[in-house]
């Protein structure tokens, strides 16, 4: 049983936890190690625990008083179910197991608040016991963090309604971050939430990305940064742009590709073949824990449609071309769209452009002359990790939040 928190004093450090499924990708993971690092940064004191599936975690360097458990990782299948990974047991004995560790993760830690990144009921369910223990003992505020886009309306209320998310959501949170703005995007557009969960809700902004240090311009050649995020579903887009160079050897500015940890091993030493004969104009690395400085450097962006994808096109201010992934979900391709009709990107559009090598080339080349995104960005929408800062102010200090009222 969960103990009220001795750390929910004001006077004592908080405890911040955060939940990240992570079955699949980066995403998730990359979003709540933003979020603990602005949040420890905000308060000197705070320290952040987080939980997550990602077989890649320990390949990140996390921040003083950040640090991370790792769940045992499962794997979706084409067919919409999940193996486990590592452990040779089925599915059913996975969820109970992870289950039972993040019951124990929050038993020990004692959490002043617990921000669950995406998934209100966890994976499979995983998260309920833990959601009603800590429900039941009060102490400790309860986050449902969403990112700007979920899926289709339509898609996405039979999903939630699947998995009890409608219920999770309004029995269990204290709150509801949007990382986004609504102007933009409602991810819960088509969701039946009621008047008082929807009066929880909190527009935050995109969640801005830094580097420590700004690189020269100088001190190297021009290129443009090509990433497929995770590279788990980004064999297309390294294709075409392998492809386009091959095509046109006078193709510039040269090229920094990111595979991504998750791109199949056959698949990268194919790749790297193509690299290899292409002399240079294309360089290429499998994975990058800090993007963020290649981002800086960059000329421009070629990438997939992923939403710390966008926040770093943002933050960075970089032309971008996305090519947005549309199955299993249609995520990237309504962020990328959307994105588009405001002037912050292009997009290339498979029915509209075609995904042909010479779409591809004729991309590349304008993407120099392409307008940023300040061009067509409103204010407030990187201000997400300072609202997110200020909200857990707000709900871990009371003795603050009654003076500010």
């Amino acid at each position: 049983m969960v103990q009220a928190s001795a750390s929910s004093s004001p006077h004592l450090p908080a405890r911040v936890m955060l939940y990240s499924h992570d079955t699949f990708g980066l995403g998730h993971l990359r979003r709540s190690k933003t979020l603990a690092t602005a949040i420890t940064r905000a308060d000197p004191t705070a320290s952040a625990l987080i939980l997550t599936g990602s077989p890649v975690a320990g390949r990140f360097a996390f921040p003083q008083r950040v640090d991370h458990i790792r769940l045992p990782g499962v794997t979706k299948r084409r067919d919409g179910t999940y193996v486990s990974q590592t452990l040779g047991m089925d599915i059913d004995s996975t969820t109970a197991l992870r289950s039972g560790l993040i019951q124990s993760a929050i038993e020990q830690y004692e959490p002043d608040l617990l921000v669950v990144d995406k998934e209100p009921t966890g994976f499979r369910g995983e998260l309920l016991p833990a959601l009603e223990t800590l429900r039941t003992a009060g102490s400790t505020k309860i986050v449902l963090g969403l990112r700007d886009v979920l899926d289709e309306p339509e898609v996405l209320s039979a999903e939630w309604d699947r998995k009890g998310a409608l219920t999770a959501a309004e029995t269990f949170y204290d709150e509801i971050w949007v990382y986004g703005l609504r102007s933009i995007y409602d991810p819960t557009e088509g969701l039946p939430l009621s008047d008082a969960v929807r009066a929880r809700m909190h527009w935050t902004g995109y969640l801005r990305r830094t580097v420590q240090e700004e690189p020269d311009p100088a001190e190297a050649p021009p290129y443009i940064l090509i990433t497929p995020g995770g590279g788990g579903d980004g064999k297309a887009l390294v294709n075409l742009v392998l492809s386009a160079y091959e095509r046109d050897p006078d193709l510039t500015p040269d090229a920094k590709l990111v595979y991504g940890p998750f791109l199949s091993g056959d698949t990268r030493e194919d790749f790297e073949a193509r690299v290899a004969r292409l002399n240079g104009r294309v360089s290429a690395v499998g994975f990058e824990s800090e993007i963020e400085t290649l981002f800086a450097g960059a000329q421009g962006v070629i990438c997939m449609g992923g939403y710390n994808t966008f926040c770093e096109v943002l933050s960075f201010d970089k032309p971008a071309v996305i090519v947005p992934r549309t199955v299993p979900r249609l995520e990237q391709y309504i962020r990328a769209s959307r994105a588009e009709d405001l002037g912050l990107v292009r997009m290339l559009d498979e029915k509209r452009d075609g995904m042909t090598t010479e779409a591809m080339i004729r991309a590349i080349r304008s993407l120099p002359e392409q307008s940023p995104p300040s061009a067509a960005m409103s204010d407030g929408v990187l201000d997400g990790l300072d609202y997110v800062t200020r909200r857990v102010a707000h709900l871990l200090n009371p003795e603050r939040r009654c003076a500010a009222e």
